[in-house]
This record gives C-alpha cells, structure tokens and sequence, in this order.
C-alpha cells in the first residue's frame, strides 16, 4: 500500500463516521459479509464501468457476470469479509461518507424477518418461533438461521432479507438465534415461480390504464398525474436485479398519498395495474407484484380509489 494510500485509510478510521469501518472489520472477521452504506441508507451506486451492469454483473448476482472490479459497486453484491478489500483504497472514500453498515444475511447463513410495524409484529409473535431480535425504528428485525430467496411485502409490512440482499447492522441484537421455521419458507416459497428468460410471470394480456374519465374526483392536472406516474414506472423497471417488488410498494405508497386530500375518485385502481406490469416485465411474478401495490396503495391514509 502506497503512503498515500496509507494516508487515506487513516483519514477513513479517524473519520467521525470511522467507527463504520471497525464494526465492518469486526463483523467481517466473525465471518459476515459487509458493505458500508451512504446517505439514506442506501449502497454507493456503481463506478462507470459498472454503470447498467455494463460490467455483467458478479459471479453471484442474478445475472451473473465476471466483474472483478475492486470498488463498492452492485450494491448486496459487494459485501465481503475480506479485509483487504474492507480497507482497501477503491473503499476508503467510500467508509469516510458512509452513515452505517450493511450486512448480506444470505452469506452469513442468516434470513432477517423484517417487521416494520406494530401489526406485523403482533403477528411475529403469535405465528414464529422466537428468535434473536434487533429493534428497529420502526419495528424489529427477527434473525434465523438458514438462507432463502428474499422477498419483499410477504404480508403488510414483512419484508425477508436473506439471498440478494443487504440489512443495516444494529447491533447484535437480543436472545438465541432459531432454526429457520417453516412458517417464514412458506412465505416465500409462495413466490418461488419466476419466469422462463425472456418472458414474463403473468397470463394478463391487458391491463387497465389510467386515464382522466377513471379520475373524475382527482384535484390534479392530468399532466401532473402521468408525469408522477410515469416516473414511477420508470424506477420499478430499472430494477433489473432485484428490488423491483419493493420499488412497485414504494412507488403505489407515494402515488397514493399524493391524491389523499382529492375528493375522489383518482383511478388509483387504474395506476395500480400499470405499476404491476411494469414490475411483472421485469420478471416479479404477478401474485407477488399485486400484493405489492396492494399493500402500497391501501398504506397509511391512503385509499384505492
């Protein structure tokens, strides 16, 4: 490692947010894969060369490629327990702006039953094993052992974070780790059917549209509406990994508590079958993607009018 290398790394320890990078290295050396996250506790975004997965992606991603690149690219997919790599040089910017630390479940053998509010919670209790838990913000995170397929909005608010994906570290958390049950495989197992390349998961041929005749109540301009729309189904169908169940959830929630002062009605219906085939043409099963938007549209004050 060259001096000014050496000058960098030091500046990422000594950094404020330095204390990221040695609960990195201490998870990484109990054998967790880690990844340190920026503002709005997301991963860093790609490097050019990984930009659009140009790259082709790692050898373990969905879409498997053989990109090598030495940079916090492919967000879940760059968690590591090589320490080289944690304090490696293509890191250490990235360690010196990082608010926390992720971890991939998957690779560490761990499924997180994500519960983001009281009801989901209630139903934690009453329906899994206990297990180790971690609070969270908005609710807890229930650690097992075993890895699965993730999925997103499995019931209202429960997200499983397992294979493909990335937790925030909390802490250790409280109690023993369990045996993953089968109560949390069925929930994802549900959504095992993925469709063959090129295609897919759905039957549906057509799919209402939205329109101004369905939004007869809406107090928007129709330019608004379509543009917010429109934007939306754009961020579903970049996630040509992974995420775009979640993105589907996200942008139905938003769309819907845009209209919550509007006497009514607003076609949501409508807005919510374009955003289920936006996630369907990037390979979300159709199942999956309605319950999504489902959950997204019937959020907080919201209404599916």
């Amino acid at each position: 490692m060259t001096s000014a290398s050496k000058t960098e790394l030091t500046h990422a320890v000594n950094h404020p947010s330095g204390h990221h990078l040695r609960i990195a290295l201490e998870l990484a050396t109990a054998g967790v894969p880690v990844l340190p996250l920026r503002e709005g506790k997301v991963p860093f975004g790609n490097c050019r060369a990984c930009a659009d997965v140009a790259c082709g992606g790692r050898p373990h991603m969905k879409s498997a490629g053989t990109c090598q690149c030495p940079a916090v690219c492919h967000g879940w997919a760059a968690a590591t327990t090589d320490t080289r790599v944690i304090t490696s040089p293509a890191w250490a910017l990235a360690w010196r702006q990082a608010v926390s630390v992720a971890y991939h479940p998957g690779g560490a053998g761990l499924t997180v039953v994500d519960l983001d509010n009281s009801a989901a919670l209630a139903w934690a209790r009453e329906a899994l094993p206990a297990t180790r838990t971690v609070p969270t913000t908005r609710g807890e995170h229930w650690l097992y052992r075993g890895a699965l397929r993730s999925a997103n909005a499995v019931r209202p608010g429960v997200d499983i974070k397992s294979l493909m994906a990335y937790a925030r570290w909390l802490g250790p958390g409280d109690g023993s780790t369990a045996d993953l049950p089968s109560a949390v495989r069925a929930l994802v197992v549900r959504e095992e059917a993925t469709p063959a390349p090129g295609r897919v998961a759905s039957s549906s041929s057509t799919r209402a549209s939205w329109d101004r005749t369905v939004a007869t109540g809406c107090r928007h301009t129709e330019q608004y509406v379509r543009t917010g729309l429109e934007r939306g189904l754009a961020m579903v169908q970049s996630h040509t990994e992974s995420g775009a169940g979640s993105q589907a959830f996200q942008v139905a929630r938003f769309l819907t508590n845009q209209h919550t002062q509007c006497p009514g009605p607003c076609g949501l219906d409508a807005m919510g079958e374009q955003i289920i085939a936006a996630a369907v043409s990037v390979g979300v099963p159709e199942p999956y993607a309605r319950r999504a938007v489902a959950n997204g549209l019937n959020t907080d004050t919201g209404r599916a009018a």
